[in-house]
């Protein structure tokens, strides 16, 4: 099955995962590319869900450049801030 958040790559979701675990690289599209793909398309329910909110706040940083979409990059600053000052037992991998 493929994720829709990859709708324009011959990638299964199986794959995706594996790309977004870190445990593969297939050309160009690495763990951050996942990670990104996933930030820019995918419902929120299933970013916390493969990301983590642990991950997410670690890693947002770096992956906040490669989003285009303000009104994402709006909602994960706010909670990217927010999660470590409410809920900061959230925020430990």
């Amino acid at each position: 099955m493929k994720p829709p958040y990859v709708w324009d790559y011959d990638i299964e979701e199986t794959q995706f995962k594996d790309i977004l675990a870190g445990k593969k690289v297939v050309g160009k599209f690495d763990q951050d590319w996942a990670a990104r793909r996933l930030l820019e398309y995918a419902p929120y329910k299933e970013i916390v869900h493969q990301i983590g909110y642990a991950r997410l706040v670690k890693y947002w940083p770096r992956w906040r450049k490669g989003i285009r979409s303000v009104s994402r990059k709006r909602g994960f600053d706010f909670l990217v801030q927010w999660l470590p000052k409410k809920h900061p037992e959230l925020c430990h991998e």
